[in-house]
């Protein structure tokens, strides 16, 4: 196993049906998040999707998640955290088992329906490097904000 996606076990998953990503066209860098549900982004706030979805990949590789470029264009709607970071050690951990939540952002003045089906979110797949002091031993125990706060 290189790197991929798999659905969260069973007592983690919050939604009825598990969407797995996909790449869209051969080329394409991301794998389209897909809406489990259909979910009203009210005007001004931000909303949780949790896609009980996990990401395995190899150590020294980060799966970083963007908004729809057409969401926040046409739409006014971003990641609250501007881009998603998904460190490998993320995946199957003891808190929630690497389920990739996706906090979307409405920043206009309407809310926005988003139906289950639509793309909400791609992720890609990175290399990092890694520098010769500031490294750490340390292991994750839990989920977001687990490694502080």
């Amino acid at each position: 196993m290189v790197r991929g996606f798999e659905a969260v076990e069973k007592e983690f998953r919050k939604n009825v049906d598990v969407i797995m990503p996909l790449r869209k066209t051969v080329k394409s860098a991301g794998y389209d998040f897909i809406c489990p549900y259909d979910i009203t982004v009210h005007a001004r706030s931000n909303r949780l999707i949790w896609t009980d979805v996990k990401a395995y990949m190899q150590e020294d590789e980060v799966l970083k998640i963007y908004i729809r470029s057409s969401l926040a264009i046409k739409w006014g709607i971003t990641l609250v955290n501007s881009t998603g970071i998904i460190d490998s050690d993320y995946f199957s951990n003891p808190s929630n088992d690497g389920n990739i939540g996706i906090c979307l952002e409405n920043k206009t003045l309407h809310s926005y329906l988003i139906l289950k089906g639509e793309g909400i979110a791609q992720g890609v797949f990175q290399k990092y490097l890694i520098a010769d002091n500031c490294n750490s031993d340390e292991e994750r125990t839990g989920g977001i904000g687990s490694t502080n706060g």
